[in-house]
């Protein structure tokens, strides 16, 4: 062999590694959308949604979707240069487990100028919350994308000019108009993928129905058989154990009536267990709602260090002052060797409505508790509708298992959920709901492991939790709440 054919050869091969090394990074590569990903991908429309059962495939479509557009190397569209867009989720922690991570699995590592965090590390942004990454273009400019969360409410959404927004899952009707605006100036567009959970809301109307006749509104509808990588044995299986609203929704991503219970991915035999020893550094935040004539409602959560919400315990009483209770849920602090904050004073969340004065005393009931021993705070998310929505989450686990459970002693947040249900449209009975206002001024909030962060695995973090829960076993006997 000549030396010049040995020195094509070895550059050859050299290519193919180096083509291999390409496609290892670069996902989007190996992408193969499905027919209704295809169709979502060539609509042309400005205002396109996917209504999607869980794992029909309609984030992964999206996440592509805003990828290729801040790429400039969109397939069916007119590309730009410097592309800057959103990507909307419900919550700071599904953002992270969800949108965000399928954002970074179409992102080839070459492309990243910048990573901006609210939490975490730069350098392992799955790990943490992103704030926003700017990407390389391909004709040769520096695309933006930012990451919202509709927690934070209409007011952070103001302002930018943007190319595109993408709703990873249904936002609030505030926050769906104020995003519309910021894609005006630019004839930019919305697109959104979601699983009709919560029955006939504005996108019912607006997006479905298309009531107005909008011409750039488009919409599809994606269920388990359109995902080539689902097992069709499983899907037939989970399929016999659905309702039929749940089928219709789970399943199909079809809306259905908002009427039946509010919860219903609630599941007793997997959300309520036996109690067991917390570590005391899972030890989170009380919540309270507060209440004279109504229940005060009062419980005590913890989170493990994998995200995992634990409620441990409650108080739950109606017909008592502030003093009375004050004291009542120090006793169970004290039986649970509850943290004490900043001043000497264990800390609660409160419904925002304790900050006013009392009718029998010329302070609030803040004030009250704060003289008693309790720091509570008042400045809580009360959207009942995102707030619905991220106990969902937490109760679906997003497809992933549950992150919410409930200590069987907990016996009157059992009771609501389970009799928690829909009025009309997006509204539930006002009703037996005081634990569950707590509970998703808790979500809302955004639940925390206090703990110092170390990263282990998830078998690690599976055999400790055993453990706890075999301890817990041999000494239950004897053990009592307070």
């Amino acid at each position: 062999m000549l030396a010049s054919e040995r020195e094509v050869i070895k550059k050859v091969k050299s290519l193919e590694k180096s083509i291999k090394r390409y496609r290892g990074k670069n996902k989007l590569l190996y992408y193969k959308p499905h027919l209704k990903q295809e169709a979502f991908h060539k609509c042309q429309k400005r205002n396109r949604w996917v209504f999607g059962g869980n794992r029909s495939g309609k984030t992964e479509c999206g996440a592509v979707e805003a990828v290729m557009l801040a790429r400039g190397n969109h397939p069916y569209r007119e590309n730009r240069e410097n592309v800057s867009g959103w990507v909307v989720s419900l919550s700071l922690q599904v953002q992270r487990d969800v949108a965000q991570s399928k954002i970074l699995d179409y992102i080839n590592p070459d492309w990243i100028v910048d990573i901006a965090m609210l939490q975490g590390k730069a350098s392992n942004p799955k790990g943490g919350i992103i704030d926003f990454i700017t990407i390389k273009n391909v004709f040769g400019g520096v695309s933006r994308i930012g990451f919202k969360s509709c927690e934070a409410g209409r007011e952070k959404f103001q302002g930018t000019s943007l190319d595109f927004v993408w709703f990873d899952e249904e936002p609030p009707k505030d926050i769906y108009e104020e995003c519309r605006m910021r894609v005006l100036d630019k004839k930019g567009e919305i697109f959104g993928t979601m699983t009709p959970l919560l029955g006939l809301t504005f996108i019912y109307n607006q997006i479905y129905l298309n009531e107005a006749d909008d011409g750039e509104i488009w919409h599809t509808s994606m269920e388990w058989a359109d995902n080539p990588h689902l097992c069709k044995n499983e899907v037939t299986k989970v399929s016999n154990t659905l309702s039929e609203s749940e089928l219709a929704t789970r399943r199909y991503g079809k809306f259905s009536t908002a009427k039946g219970l509010v919860y219903y991915e609630f599941d007793e035999s997997i959300n309520v267990i036996e109690p067991f020893i917390i570590p005391h550094d899972w030890y989170d935040i009380m919540s309270i709602d507060p209440g004279l004539n109504n229940p005060l409602s009062c419980h005590w959560y913890a989170v493990s260090p994998d995200g995992v919400v634990y409620v441990i315990a409650e108080h739950y009483k109606a017909g008592k002052d502030v003093d009375w209770h004050s004291e009542r849920i120090k006793s169970i602090c004290k039986g649970l060797s509850w943290h004490i904050g900043i001043g000497g004073r264990y800390e609660a969340l409160i419904d925002s409505s304790a900050g006013a004065k009392t009718l029998s005393s010329n302070k609030s009931v803040v004030e009250l508790f704060f003289d008693k021993g309790i720091a509570v705070n008042p400045r809580v998310n009360k959207d009942i509708f995102i707030g619905i929505a991220s106990v969902k989450s937490y109760l679906s686990g997003d497809g992933f298992g549950t992150k919410l459970y409930i200590f069987n002693t907990c016996t009157e947040l059992i009771k609501e959920i389970k009799g928690y249900f829909w009025a009309s449209g997006d509204t539930p009975v006002k009703k037996d709901d005081h634990a569950l206002d707590e509970l998703r001024y808790y979500i809302m909030n955004g639940p925390k492991n206090r703990s110092v962060s170390i990263v282990k695995s998830d078998i690690a973090l599976d055999k400790e939790r055993l453990l706890a829960k075999r301890r817990a076993r041999s000494k239950m006997r004897n053990f009592e709440f307070i």
